[in-house]
């Protein structure tokens, strides 16, 4: 999978998301450079997702994100998705892939008959749910490398500094953002799948042998 599919995807989920109404808010991205060189994928004030890296609260995180406008889509129920990626010579050498949703569901939990008509709050109106950010990096830097402590790509649950779940791989928008909605949006995800364009590239394998040995995350198959 190169630059031009990936842009390609991004664009694709995002057109879908608004055409489904799951999307009340929306960037679509911006590029900096070419394509076959280096090439970078971002998001509408991308130096606002360093907050994500600090020693703050999620609440704060949530709303320096949200006011400013850094997401690619905002979905009906405040969550925020960022997808970044950066390549070069067409070939990925990073990604940042987040999902940050609402740190404040109260208002649905409080009123649930007013939401449950909409499938896309179906999932989130039990006042037993927590809200927690998820967020797949890559880095292609052997330097950044260590086997399974640090993997090329992995997934990290709840801003958990040393949680670095691997992946398989390097992982496309469209399978980010089928992961998130069969797992966080299951009704709305049933009720949409038809309109819901599924992955047709993937990028190569980075996961290790030893890496394999323990729980991983496979989110296309080979």
């Amino acid at each position: 999978m190169r630059s031009g599919d990936t842009l390609r995807e991004i664009n694709e989920l995002t057109a879908a998301m608004v055409e489904l109404s799951l999307s009340n808010e929306q960037n679509f991205p911006s590029t900096h450079g070419e394509k076959n060189a280096s090439f970078e994928i971002t998001v509408k004030n991308a130096s606002a997702l360093t907050v994500a890296l600090r020693n703050v609260s999620y609440s704060d995180i949530y709303n320096s994100l949200s006011e400013a406008g850094c997401f690619n889509m905002k979905l009906l129920d405040g969550a925020l998705v960022c997808l970044r990626y950066r390549f070069e010579d067409g070939d990925i050498i990073e990604h940042g892939l987040s999902y940050f949703p609402s740190p404040d569901l109260e208002h649905f939990q409080n009123d649930p008959e007013i939401y449950l008509s909409d499938d896309i709050y179906a999932d989130i109106v039990a006042r037993n749910i927590v809200p927690f950010p998820i967020r797949f990096d890559f880095n292609a830097d052997n330097d950044r490398y260590v086997d399974v402590d640090h993997p090329y790509s992995h997934l990290t649950l709840g801003q958990y500094e040393n949680c670095r779940i691997p992946v398989c791989s390097p992982v496309s928008p469209l399978a980010f953002g089928g992961f998130i909605l069969r797992n966080f949006y299951n009704t709305a995800f049933r009720k949409f799948s038809d309109g819901i364009p599924a992955p047709r590239f993937r990028f190569d394998r980075t996961i290790s042998a030893n890496e394999k040995q323990v729980a991983h995350v496979v989110l296309v198959a080979p």
